[in-house]
């Protein structure tokens, strides 16, 4: 295979300004990607305090929200017995607040007899019996309530 002599000519001239700019691309290599990592530092953590800030803000609203229920609910559990279809006379209820709300004694607004004692629990919306709500429930339902008279010493 012939060579052409002009190229031959050519890249010996050219050949020691590479072997000169070498190290220089190195260094500006290494460089560009010292300055491309700090710059990808610097992006993750400005969108990780982006994802913190919005993260923070929704907890926020939920709280408020989960607040705003809680003091509805309790709210409704005090107006509760001056409801419609409350399932006996207000005068009767004694409110707890926990682990019932209320403790009815049928019968002793109007000083008559007291004909049932009534455990009475608040829900408003979707809410649901606690677990320990619903222990109670299953207790008074199997008879397990008693009437204890403590005296003092």
């Amino acid at each position: 295979m012939m060579e052409n002599p002009d190229l031959k000519e050519i890249l010996e001239q050219i050949s020691p300004v590479f072997e000169k700019s070498i190290p220089v691309l190195t260094a500006f290599l290494c460089i560009a990607v010292v300055i491309l990592l700090f710059a990808g530092i610097i992006i993750g953590r400005l969108i990780q305090k982006a994802q913190m800030h919005s993260l923070i803000k929704k907890e926020r609203e939920d709280a408020v929200r989960k607040s705003r229920a809680v003091l509805g609910g309790q709210f409704s559990e005090q107006m509760a017995p001056f409801m419609p279809r409350f399932p006996c006379n207000p005068g009767d209820a004694q409110f707890l607040g926990n682990p019932v709300d209320y403790v009815a004694f049928k019968g002793s607004a109007e000083g008559s007899d007291i004909t049932d004692i009534i455990f009475i629990e608040v829900k408003t919306g979707k809410s649901t019996l606690s677990a320990r709500e619903k222990q109670i429930r299953d207790a008074i339902r199997a008879g397990r309530v008693h009437f204890v008279e403590y005296r003092l010493p």
